[in-house]
């Protein structure tokens, strides 16, 4: 870890403040239940405020590990998922011809 001087949390506390007070709102509860089928684990995002509120007060080492071990689960967890579409490296060969849209299906 850097030391305690230099070393800032990667967001703002008011950001984690922010995403907790999202997570619990009724409109992102009833979309990630439709969507996963279970209601949103918010406790993560208080857990990272309130590390985050440590750090600004005394610059706690344990708070510093812990924002950076947060982050770095939130980073692997979103790579865990394959992109939906594959993505290309250079245009297909008959990119530059007319689509065919005035026929009829």
């Amino acid at each position: 870890m850097a030391d305690g001087g230099s070393w800032r949390p990667p967001r703002s506390c008011e950001d984690y403040w922010w995403e907790w007070k999202h997570c619990r709102g009724l409109r992102h509860a009833f979309h990630h239940y439709y969507t996963h089928g279970e209601m949103p684990a918010c406790g993560r995002w208080r857990e990272d405020y309130e590390a985050c509120r440590a750090w600004e007060r005394d610059h706690a080492t344990a708070a510093q590990e812990a924002l950076c071990k947060s982050e770095r689960a939130r980073v692997m967890e979103k790579q865990k998922y394959a992109p939906v579409w594959k993505l290309r490296k250079s245009p297909p060969p008959d990119w530059y011809l007319p689509l065919n849209e005035d026929k009829s299906n």
